[in-house]
């Protein structure tokens, strides 16, 4: 069994995502559960989609989030989280003027489990 380490965004893999302008940093990634870090720029948005198994929590640290789950949108700010059931559609989008950071925590992982609506 592998030691646990600290990880951050400095030392997480990094991947772009959304409008092509967001960044992802994967602080855990197994196949039971993911946590990632998502920044989004102002007017940023992701494609309407839905995972077939995972349940996702998003939970905001910095800035404002529009969370559209089955047609509703939800306004989350710093210290909000709200969950997303599979297989619910939903799009994340920052519609304010600054900034979005959140954590995004999914199980099981969504590695081949997310589909385009």
């Amino acid at each position: 069994m592998e030691l646990p380490t600290v990880t951050n965004r400095t030392t997480a893999p990094h991947y772009i995502w959304g409008s092509d302008d967001c960044d992802g940093w994967r602080l855990l990634d197994t196949a039971g559960l993911s946590v990632i870090e998502e920044w989004m720029p102002p007017q940023s948005h992701e494609l309407r989609h839905f995972h077939r198994a995972a349940t996702q929590l998003f939970y905001v640290l910095e800035g404002h989030l529009a969370i559209e789950v089955a047609q509703e949108t939800h306004h989350l700010g710093p210290g909000d989280a709200m969950p997303v059931l599979p297989p619910t559609p939903d799009q994340v989008r920052n519609d304010s003027a600054d900034d979005a950071r959140f954590l995004v925590i999914s199980a099981p992982a969504t590695t081949n489990d997310r589909q385009t609506t």
